[in-house]
């Protein structure tokens, strides 16, 4: 049986693989895609692979910032980022969530510290890496869907 090539091959830039399936829309979101960028975006969902269902997102001409990469592993914590030049993969890396995430998520408590206008940045410690679950330093409120509050 010939393979078959569903997305196309980018010559720089970065490939996000192995996202949960059905979450590479909220990968989008947390990269301001379609709104900051014009670099060529290719999505697929739902892809067999050997563990399931995933999908992946190919960005042309940009890299990731660890902040963003934070992001991603919230939602996506089997996901693997991997770094393109000139068609060839030179960096490969499984996105790892740190065991605390300040300034990534809001709290949904609207008494919480953090949602007061006081300089204070959220906080949440990672209780478990897979699937994520965090919970406030401040007020310990555990967010129901994780992916809502990322600010």
């Amino acid at each position: 049986m010939k393979k078959e090539l569903k997305i196309p091959r980018i010559k720089d830039g970065t490939v996000i693989d192995h996202i949960t399936a059905g979450n590479a829309v909220k990968v989008l979101h947390i990269l301001g895609i379609p709104k900051s960028s014009s670099s060529t975006v290719s999505v697929a969902m739902n892809v067999k692979s050997k563990l399931g269902k995933k999908d992946i997102v190919k960005v042309e001409n940009r890299e990731l910032d660890p902040h963003e990469v934070n992001k991603i592993a919230l939602i996506a914590p089997k996901a693997s980022i991997n770094f393109i030049r000139d068609y060839a993969v030179t960096k490969k890396h499984k996105v790892k969530l740190p065991d605390e995430i300040i300034g990534i998520v809001s709290c949904s408590n609207p008494t919480c510290v953090s949602n007061a206008k006081e300089p204070v940045k959220s906080r949440f410690i990672v209780i478990s890496k897979d699937p994520p679950r965090i919970k406030c330093y401040y007020c310990e409120r555990e967010p129901e869907d994780i992916a809502d509050k990322i600010i």
